[in-house]
């Protein structure tokens, strides 16, 4: 008998990154920025396409390295955009190096990225049930606005909530998923 998985996770790439790593709570704080930085270009995307190209991302920006892109000026962005293996959008390059500037800036003030979300959630895992999909939350918000006043870029709501959905501070795997009862 074949597992049952969320709806979403069709395809082995997708199959695989549910089964080993969505919503699978971590604090490993390569992890939590490494996430952040692929939600941040997902956005308007589908998530199979960010997915796809994480490899390239990888290589591409130093293995998620955020002092290191931090620290990218004008020729890393410019060929960065010559890169096809990447999601080639200036903008989001861009915040890339803001948003890893502003990460560390909360590293430095919380002692890690894990501490500054513990302050939202008290250090325990929301569980989503309405019994509806949903792309915000409270949560999601206040992280969100909080984000985006220290100055990082593309990290609205929708984002903010994909985003703790990965790293497992929101369990929101569907009731009939197998998964479902490990959040």
């Amino acid at each position: 008998m074949e597992k049952q998985r969320c709806s979403w996770a069709k395809g082995a790439l997708m199959e695989k990154y549910h089964d080993e790593e969505w919503g699978i709570l971590t604090r490993d704080e390569q992890k939590l920025y490494e996430m952040l930085l692929l939600e941040a270009f997902q956005a308007g995307l589908s998530w199979y396409v960010v997915l796809s190209k994480r490899e390239s991302f990888r290589r591409a920006f130093d293995g998620f390295d955020a002092h290191k892109i931090a620290a990218y000026g004008e020729d890393k962005i410019e060929a960065l955009l010559g890169d096809e293996g990447l999601i080639r959008c200036r903008r989001k390059i861009a915040a890339a190096v803001t948003n890893a500037q502003v990460y560390l800036r909360i590293v430095d003030e919380f002692g890690s990225f894990a501490a500054y979300l513990d302050r939202f959630t008290g250090g325990r895992v929301t569980e989503n049930t309405t019994g509806c999909f949903l792309t915000t939350s409270p949560l999601s918000d206040a992280i969100s606005r909080d984000l985006r006043k220290r100055g990082m870029r593309y990290m609205g709501s929708v984002t903010v909530y994909s985003y703790l959905q990965a790293i497992g501070v929101i369990n929101d795997h569907e009731p009939q998923c197998f998964l479902h009862a490990r959040g």
